[in-house]
């Protein structure tokens, strides 16, 4: 039975510390949409008294009346949901006086929409918490999809919030290891493929049926008018930016190969003070992700643009700019368009994957180094896949990163021509001690070139949890 509620232990445990605790909690949850939070709160919830409400673009005195509502439930009195109430700080104090039997959670989902509609949120719920609830048994979960929001107008230090919460946790896609939990029939390798479009977004993954073959859950969840994740990429643009048209635009351009500021000016059209700022939103947002050679700090015209969500990737290299054939239903040439260019952009996923899990291979043993940072490496016309660095040391690993299979002569060639550009990295050069390796779907003779020292990994290594 494939299991829908996964790599969550860690979350769970500290909320049930928190709930444990015996004394007033504020505890913030955030993270992108569809990533879980309302699923984790509420398997937390279960079997707790606990009040759970969910914020919506209505005026704020129907959000007001719907809460009392679902306090007079958890009360198990439905006068409570007569009460006249004048705000939000009387409908809290009128509870708890009313409340009588000991811990309580109060669960407020996306919180930011209560401040888009009422700007003094922030400060009213820092009254609540410091007059009322700092000096009660509640446990009080502020959640949130706008992450920007979240951690400005709640956790900034600019916030009224500010210094009132007692835990925080951002709320992170599923790691690549519990993949094989929603599609235990798939080939590590379609593992990959599903990762490429949908990344680790539990909404996203249970879109797809796991008793067909990868290609027909692209051609009946992507390609069809009116799928979820047809036209999912679109409701997010819509539901989080004033100008969706310009983002869509920068998007496709990155995911057409666009990285340099100037590449994606030239793409777009846009001019470079509107490109700076929209290229920041989808920063905030988790769309996009600004890199910087590894090792050389933080140098801005060096700096290149991906996007770090595989869903709007995936969407935006291959549904935004097909949208005119599938429109008309024209599924099967998209279908080939996409098959012939996948494996090319795996490539890229690859590597981004193999990058997100290297900390995690070190802690299995597998690396000889447990990295402090991870990253890229270019210059000029030279690149490293993936460098991971441990300051401590000092020692540097450098990887090549091939999604195919790979003969003992070609993995051999790969890692002589990465010693070569290591030798231009020249972080610590003097001092530090380097290791080369690789990570490819498959690589023959892995034996004999681990035995000449190379760091020599497999794509079944990724998929490895403990």
């Amino acid at each position: 039975m494939i299991q829908l509620f996964v790599d969550r232990d860690e979350e769970l445990l500290f909320l049930e510390e928190k709930f444990n605790s015996g004394g007033p909690e504020l505890v913030v949850i955030y993270g992108r949409r569809r990533v879980g939070k309302t699923e984790l709160v509420a398997k937390f919830m279960k079997g707790k008294s606990s009040v759970y409400f969910l914020a919506d673009r209505r005026p704020e005195r129907d959000l007001l009346l719907e809460l009392r509502a679902k306090m007079a439930q958890v009360l198990q009195d439905e006068s409570f949901a007569k009460l006249e109430v004048k705000g939000w700080l009387e409908l809290f104090e009128e509870f708890l006086k009313w409340w009588k039997g000991g811990r309580v959670i109060i669960a407020l989902d996306e919180f930011p929409t209560l401040i888009e509609g009422n700007k003094a949120i922030p400060s009213i719920f820092q009254k609540i918490w410091d007059l009322k609830l700092k000096n009660s048994q509640a446990m009080l979960i502020l959640l949130g999809s706008s992450v920007g929001m979240m951690e400005t107008e709640v956790l900034g230090y600019r916030s009224p919030l500010y210094g009132r919460r007692t835990g925080q946790w951002k709320l992170l896609p599923i790691r690549f290891q519990y993949l094989r939990e929603f599609f235990p029939k798939y080939s590590e390798e379609d593992l990959v493929r599903v990762y490429g479009c949908l990344g680790g977004v539990p909404a996203y993954l249970l879109k797809f049926n796991p008793n067909i073959p990868f290609w027909a859950n692209v051609a009946a969840r992507f390609l069809r008018r009116g799928e979820f994740l047809y036209g999912e990429a679109e409701f997010l643009l819509r539901e989080e930016l004033r100008e969706p048209r310009f983002y869509s635009a920068i998007l496709k351009a990155v995911a057409l190969g666009a990285s340099s500021f100037g590449e994606i000016a030239n793409f777009t059209g846009l001019e470079k003070s509107l490109l700076s700022k929209y290229l920041d939103v989808l920063e905030e947002l988790g769309w996009m992700e600004r890199l910087y050679p590894i090792g050389e700090g933080l140098k801005p015209r060096r700096a290149l643009y991906c996007i770090a969500d595989p869903y709007m990737a995936f969407w935006f290299r291959y549904i935004f700019p097909n949208k005119s054939d599938l429109e008309l239903g024209n599924i099967e040439p998209v279908m080939e368009r996409v098959k012939g260019d996948y494996d090319a952009y795996l490539g890229t996923v690859f590597e981004q994957l193999f990058r997100e899990n290297l900390w995690h291979l070190a802690m299995k043993g597998l690396l000889p180094i447990h990295p402090k940072s991870v990253g890229r490496w270019w210059f000029r016309d030279q690149e490293i896949d993936a460098v991971a660095l441990d300051e401590a040391q000092p020692s540097a690993a450098f990887f090549e990163v091939k999604w195919s299979i790979l003969k003992k002569t070609e993995a051999k060639r790969i890692l002589q021509t990465l010693e070569r550009k290591a030798q231009d990295f020249r972080w610590r050069k003097e001092n530090r001690r380097e290791y080369l390796g690789l990570l490819a779907k498959k690589v023959h003779g892995k034996e004999e070139l681990s035995k000449q020292g190379y760091i020599i990994l497999e794509l079944k290594d990724l998929l490895k949890k403990n």
